[in-house]
């Protein structure tokens, strides 16, 4: 029973992309991270992968989803700038089931912080979330958070 809170892995520069912000897809270090999550996440019984809808995220967990034969469903809540409220919710009624979720840079802390404060969870004095790091969620039954579990990118940023 946990959630994988996945930041998403290296995206091509925001700087020189002239699409929207949204379809902004991952940069050849990017797909690197993306496959080496797959060993990384495939030692856990998954039952669901759930991504931020902007192209970059959803590239992130796409091999891995390839691997299991798993459907990505794409939520709105873990997209950038997304209320921290509402990915609560989604994460204590997640309670039961182990789940990888892949984000964005300004949503992991602010879940983890939040965890922190709520659910009473110990985070290191400095926690980090480089691209295509992977914090495990570990809950109890009601969907509450009893500990944080950090794990480096595979291939690091």
């Amino acid at each position: 029973m946990a959630v994988l809170l996945v930041r998403h892995a290296r995206a091509g520069s925001r700087k020189h992309w002239e699409g929207p912000d949204i379809e902004r897809p991952l940069s050849k270090k990017g797909r690197r991270q993306a496959e080496g999550l797959v060993d990384m996440l495939t030692r856990y019984p998954i039952d669901g992968l759930v991504s931020s809808p902007y192209v970059r995220c959803v590239q992130t967990i796409e091999p891995l989803a390839e691997k299991l034969k798993i459907r990505i469903e794409e939520r709105s809540e873990l997209a950038e700038g997304g209320s921290v409220d509402a990915l609560l919710k989604l994460l204590r009624d997640a309670g039961g089931a182990t789940v990888v979720w892949c984000t964005h840079g300004d949503i992991v802390p602010a879940v983890l912080e939040t965890l922190r404060g709520e659910d009473g969870v110990e985070l290191p004095d400095d926690p980090e979330y480089p691209k295509g790091s992977v914090w495990e969620l570990d809950q109890n039954d009601e969907g509450r958070v009893t500990k944080a579990i950090y794990f480096p990118s595979p291939e690091p940023d």
